[in-house]
């Protein structure tokens, strides 16, 4: 399968609405006029995934004080992100992306390097959506540990 395409700075962020942990229909239309981090991320519950989401959880106050909403996006079903959220007490939305058609729009699903094999998979992907819908920021293929702290120095927040 060819990789999907990756989107760029400048590029029109695709619309999504998917369900969140409480099976609430988010769409990133509702961030209108306001900047939103959105996240993808391959699992919930797992260490990487895990520390990353604790990383946004931790960092939350700051990024929302400099104007910035977080969504994080992943396949899991809603019952899945609602038990991670609850053991994380995480308090920005999870949407659920099970069939993978916005993880595909953002170019964070497709081929990707794992233990020295290629394999079909989400692809941790970070993007920066400003208040008009457009990509501000887009890191693929990012560390789930440190993440955030890189974040937050390249938006100076």
């Amino acid at each position: 399968m060819p990789q999907t395409p990756r989107l760029k700075v400048g590029d029109k962020a695709p619309a999504f609405s998917l369900p969140d942990a409480d099976g609430n229909t988010v769409k990133l239309s509702d961030y209108k006029g306001r900047k939103v981090i959105v996240y993808f991320y391959p699992a919930a519950s797992t260490p990487g995934c895990t520390k990353q989401a604790c990383d946004f959880r931790d960092n939350l106050s700051e990024l929302n004080e400099a104007g910035l909403d977080v969504v994080g996006i992943s396949p899991d079903k809603p019952a899945k992100l609602a038990k991670f959220r609850d053991e994380q007490g995480l308090t920005f939305p999870l949407l659920s992306d099970p069939d993978k058609k916005v993880l595909t729009a953002w170019g964070a699903f497709g081929e990707k390097t794992m233990y020295g094999k290629t394999v079909q998979g989400v692809i941790r992907s970070t993007f920066v959506v400003d208040e008009n819908g457009k990509i501000a920021e887009a890191q693929y293929n990012v560390r789930a540990t440190g993440h955030v702290a890189k974040l937050r120095r390249d938006l100076s927040v």
